[in-house]
Order: structure tokens, then C-alpha cells, then sequence
């Protein structure tokens, strides 16, 4: 063919579940900035009109017609231009996750996904249909058909196909099939989920795919917490022959995030520009991205106004206090003052008027105070060190900090108790029970102030203790949003330090000198966090052994002796104590508060890992453990 020159653009967008206003303005919007910068292809992510997240909502009739009807109303808007967006069609019974292409007003067909996502947070199967291999049909909708499958489409004489996010991760993906229907540009809408470093994998994906098939790559994923517990990164790329053209920033902070470049087709092809890509990646950078936009999104979205935090001065509280921070720091960087304010959604015209008259050096600080609230609820048992730690990182950030003491609820509850059995509780005799109300009673006032302010209260529990079930039930595991529960606490230690040296939270000085402890037993017994457990190193070790490389109890045992991390005996001990206590915590990770997934596995029953609430807990393979 002749030498042939295209603009091709992707654009992330963050989208929400049924919410056809927002997601079509989005879609409308790309469309425009495609439109004015007179791009020839635009690719949307997948399942855009509708949200990914949309879950068993996929599987009723009326709301496909209604996503139809919204397709039909995006066909208006794709004048002079070929525009390319996911949606979901039902064919019967079966529900086709799919690509579809409008090109000037028409829609030339659907692609429809023909390798489901069905590991890790994933369950598409549940609601979709693969579709098979070099198959096209044609359905109808409102009395007009159209073609439906594995299609090759065409623009200015170069040939397009598409791969659906999860097609592209298999070893026979389709681009082993397009190729040699002369293929030279492939599309792929995606809503591929965050997690450390798969940005670097993605990258290699998409480069090492247009190296492999000598082709154009152009690849759009869906951006920011859509619908809850999963985050998108918004990462747009264009490459050609083994070599990146564009990237875009992730975990922006944008509606709509569009990348375009002139990309040349034909025997041999001019690549003027490239970007260089550079790994490893900084997982303590990525994982505040992250966390922030995933904070501001799920506040926003749920219409809440702000956070409320039972800061302790521990690691945990101490992390999610500076995540939201971070968070306004990072939406100021990315919107300015006034769409930041704009888009919280919880500030009037004068409180924008307010912000912008107030020097940049304040305004973080400004809008923190006005969208965290702390507070310290103290015990006999506390020390002055957490409090010193809670009040000097809460006035670091800007936050507003309160401060009380829960000794008469304790007591109240404690006496009521005592004089019912006829007897006094003793930390001999009920040790987890005196714990467990401190915890416990601190949650009562820390939801009447979230209540007051109609703002979101932060759990603080992370991984590492909800493996073990390591937190009170209805104490601090309290919260609308459990912000860390997919972090482990040796990866929370390290990141504090990050965050204090690189991120300038000097706040955090007095946290990163203090041991991890609950602070529920009187401070003579010097109670520790890994005293009551284990090492956290090890912890997390036998965690991921047993639930992502899914060995068993003794295999564990011998991957821990093999790398040595502790004497044989204590190894055995550590293990039988995992499981144990695992298999009885069950039912406290079913009632955790909603976490983000952030890493490539964790233990939220409702997007990761399954495990029945009843079982036998292991008896006969730890009775057998060498």
C-alpha cells in the first residue's frame, strides 16, 4: 500500500456506574478535543457508556436497551471522524461485552471480546459471553441490524482490529489472527485495574505486540475509582514497530485524559517521535497516586463532604491521614484551586471565591482543614508519645484535631458486665475482652462527628491484620472506607518513611520512631504488635505462600526453612499460627470495610479471594505439618 498518515488518539476517562450524565459528557467531551484536533481514529475504553463496574446490572434487558439508546445519541456526535467506545449488547440470552465503531454518524459494527476476565478481581463470565474466533453475525436493534464479531475494519486504506483488554494478556490473543488478514493498526479499549507496577507490564504489552506483528498499537484504559474498590490508572499509548510514540500521565486527576500523534502506515514507516520508557517504577510513588485519586473519587461520587479519622498516632491512622493530604496537594497540582473545589462538590461559590484570594503556600493547608477531621481518643493505657504523634501530624497537615478520653465509657461498659456475671473482669481471666472494648467504644463518637459533617469515616486496618483478624469488629475496623486494607503493615513502615523524607510530611517524624502497637493493655506489659503476632516480614510471607503462589501449610513451612527467615522451629509455630487464626477471621474480612485493591492480589472477599466463613481450619494439615 501507499504511505498513509493518520491521527489516532485514546482518551481516558473516569466514568461511574449508571451515571449515563456524567460518562456521556465525558464521551462528548473527548469527542470534541478529537474533533478539534482533527484526529482521524478516536478510542474510548471499554464498557464506557455504562461503567465497567456495572456488575449484575449487565445481565438485565432494559438496561442494555437504555445503553443502546445512549449509543445512539454518542452516533450524533461522531461527525468526520471514526470513534471507536466499549459497550455491552444482549443477543437471546448472552450478553457481548464490545467494541463499538461509529464513523460519521454510522455505526460500521461491533467487536465483540472473546477472552473473559476471570482471575484475580475479575468474574466477567458471570456476566458475559465469549465471543468465538473469526466469526461475524449481524443482530437487530429498533428494526435495524448490524454486524457483530470478530471484524476487520478499514480507514483511508489501512486495516484496524481490535483486542478487548483481556484478549490482549492471552499467548493466542487475536492479534495472532489479525496479522495475517493485514492488519496494521490495533485498537485495544480496556478497563484494566491498578496494581504495583503493572503499568511496566502493560508497557511491555503493547510495545513488545507492535514489535511482534509490525504494527500500530493503540491502547485507552478507563481512569480513577469508578465504582468503589477498583482503581483505573487512565494510561493511554501509541506504539508502532517495537518503539512507544505516546504515554500519558496515570492517576490523573482529569475527567478526560486524550493522547494523540500522526501515525505513518506502509511498507516502511517514519517513527519521528518516541518516548523513552524507563523502569523499575517507585511502588511508594504509584501507591500515593493511588490512594489519592481513589480517595477524591469515592468521596465525590458518594457525595460525601470530607473525611473523619480516629487518629491514633500509629502507623495506620497516621497513613491515612497523609493520603488525604496528599490527596488535596495532588488535586491542587492537577485542577487548580478552582476545580479542585468545583469538583469536591462539597464547597460553595464563596468558598471558591475564598480559596483562590489565599496564597498557594496556604490553600492546601486550608482546604485539608476543611476536609479531615481528627481526633484522639485516649485511654489509660495510651501514651503521651501517640498523642504527641497524632496532634503534631494532624497540625502539620492542616487538619482540624480533637482530643478525648474513653476511660468512663470503658468503665461504664466494663461495670455493667461485672455486675451481671457477679464478677470482676480481669486481664488474667478476659485479656481480649478488656481490649476489645477500648476499641470498641471509640467508634460510637467517631461516627456521630462523620454524621454530623456528611463526611466519609476512614478504617485504618491494612492487610497484614486482617489476615490474621487482628482488629476489634465494630471498633477500629469502623469505617466507610478501609482506605490501606490492601497494604501490608511492613510495606505501611517503609512508606511513612517515603512519604516523610520524600514527600516533605515531617509530621510523620514522630510515628516513624515508635513501634506498631494497639495500645490496649496497661502500658507496664509493653504490648507490641508482632509481640502478639509475628514478625509483619514473616506474616506477609506466609500470607502471600498460601494465598497467592496457593501453597499448602507445609509447603510454606518448606519455602520459609529453604530461604532461612527464621529458626525451623519458630517457622512451624509462625505457620500453625496463620491458619489458625485465618480460618477463624473469616467472617471479620466478609464485614471489612470496602478497600482498594492496590496490589496484584488481596484478601477482600468481594473482589479477590473467596474463602468459605465455616471450615475446618486446616486441623489435618497443620496435625501433619514436619
Amino acid at each position: 500500500m501507499e504511505e498513509t498518515r493518520l491521527i489516532l488518539a485514546g482518551a481516558a476517562l473516569n466514568q461511574t456506574p449508571l451515571d449515563w450524565e456524567a460518562n456521556l459528557l465525558n464521551i462528548r467531551s473527548a469527542i470534541i478535543e478529537a474533533s478539534t484536533r482533527n484526529v482521524d481514529i478516536l478510542l474510548l475504553p471499554e464498557l464506557c457508556i455504562t461503567g465497567y463496574g456495572c456488575e449484575d446490572m449487565f445481565l438485565h434487558p432494559w438496561f442494555a436497551e437504555e445503553t443502546f439508546e445512549k449509543l445512539l445519541q454518542v452516533k450524533e456526535w461522531c461527525d468526520n471522524m471514526t470513534v471507536c467506545l466499549g459497550v455491552h449488547v444482549i443477543i437471546g440470552q448472552d450478553v457481548f461485552n464490545t467494541a463499538c465503531v461509529i464513523k460519521n454518524k454510522e455505526i460500521l459494527g461491533f467487536t465483540a471480546k472473546q477472552f473473559l476476565a476471570r482471575d484475580g478481581i475479575h468474574y466477567e463470565p458471570r456476566w458475559f459471553t465469549p465471543w468465538p474466533a473469526n466469526v461475524v453475525e449481524e443482530f437487530e436493534v429498533k428494526g435495524k441490524r448490524y454486524p457483530i464479531g470478530d471484524i476487520v475494519y478499514e480507514e483511508k486504506g489501512v486495516k484496524y482490529a481490535f483486542e478487548i483488554c483481556e484478549d490482549a494478556w492471552r499467548t493466542n490473543r487475536p492479534a495472532e489472527r489479525h496479522m495475517p488478514k493485514g492488519v496494521q493498526l490495533i485498537l485495544n479499549p480496556s478497563a484494566s485495574h491498578f496494581a504495583l507496577s503493572k503499568t511496566d507490564l502493560r508497557h511491555r504489552l503493547v510495545v513488545e505486540a507492535s514489535q511482534k506483528y509490525q504494527c500500530a498499537y493503540l491502547y485507552a484504559n478507563l481512569l480513577g475509582n469508578e465504582s468503589g474498590r477498583v482503581i483505573f490508572d487512565g494510561e493511554v499509548l501509541i506504539a508502532q514497530n517495537g518503539k512507544l510514540i505516546r504515554r500519558n500521565e496515570l492517576l490523573c486527576f482529569k475527567d478526560v485524559d486524550l493522547e494523540c500523534a500522526e501515525v505513518c502506515f506502509g511498507p516502511n514507516p517514519e517513527i519521528t517521535e518516541t518516548i523513552e520508557y524507563l523502569p523499575p517504577i517507585d511502588e511508594n510513588a504509584e501507591l500515593i497516586a493511588a490512594l489519592s485519586l481513589a480517595l477524591f473519587d469515592y468521596m465525590r461520587k458518594s457525595r460525601s463532604r470530607g473525611f473523619v479519622l480516629s487518629l491514633s498516632g500509629g502507623a495506620d491512622s497516621s497513613c491515612c491521614a497523609v493520603a488525604v493530604a496528599e490527596m488535596v496537594r495532588r488535586g491542587v497540582d492537577s485542577l487548580g484551586v478552582t476545580g479542585f473545589v468545583t469538583k469536591a462538590r462539597m464547597f460553595s461559590l464563596q468558598d471558591a471565591e475564598y480559596f483562590e484570594s489565599l496564597p498557594q503556600e496556604h490553600v492546601v493547608k486550608e482546604l485539608v482543614g476543611r476536609m479531615l477531621t481528627c481526633a484522639y481518643q485516649g485511654t489509660v493505657n495510651s501514651s503521651d508519645a501517640t498523642y504527641t504523634s497524632a496532634k503534631e501530624l494532624a497540625e502539620s497537615v492542616g487538619a482540624v484535631f480533637y482530643d478525648w478520653t474513653i476511660d468512663d465509657e470503658v468503665r461504664g461498659y466494663t461495670s455493667k458486665i461485672e455486675g451481671a456475671l457477679k464478677r470482676e473482669l480481669t486481664w488474667e481471666q478476659d485479656d481480649v475482652t478488656l481490649q476489645n472494648i477500648q476499641a470498641r467504644v471509640r467508634a460510637p463518637a467517631i461516627w456521630m462527628l462523620a454524621n454530623i459533617k456528611n463526611a466519609l469515616l476512614l478504617a485504618t486496618s491494612n492487610r497484614s491484620e486482617a489476615a490474621v483478624g487482628y482488629a476489634t469488629m465494630d471498633g477500629d475496623t469502623a469505617g466507610s472506607i478501609s482506605p490501606i486494607a490492601g497494604i501490608d503493615k511492613a510495606f505501611i513502615r517503609q512508606f511513612l518513611i517515603w512519604m516523610q523524607e520524600e514527600l516533605g510530611y515531617l509530621g510523620l517524624d514522630y510515628v516513624n520512631n515508635l513501634q506498631p502497637t494497639a495500645e490496649l493493655r496497661p502500658s507496664s506489659e509493653n504490648q507490641t504488635d508482632e509481640k502478639d503476632l509475628m514478625p509483619y516480614e514473616i506474616l506477609n510471607m506466609i500470607e502471600r505462600l498460601a494465598w497467592y503462589d496457593r501453597l499448602s501449610p507445609q509447603q510454606v513451612i518448606d519455602q520459609l526453612e529453604k530461604e532461612k527467615v527464621a529458626p525451623v522451629k519458630s517457622i512451624k509455630g509462625y505457620v500453625h499460627k496463620f491458619y489458625t487464626l485465618w480460618s477463624r477471621n473469616q467472617w471479620k474480612r466478609e464485614r471489612y470495610a470496602p478497600g482498594f485493591h492496590l496490589d496484584d492480589y488481596n484478601l477482600d472477599p468481594r473482589s479477590w479471594l473467596r474463602y468459605p466463613i465455616l471450615s475446618g481450619g486446616f486441623r489435618e494439615e497443620l496435625g501433619k505439618l514436619k
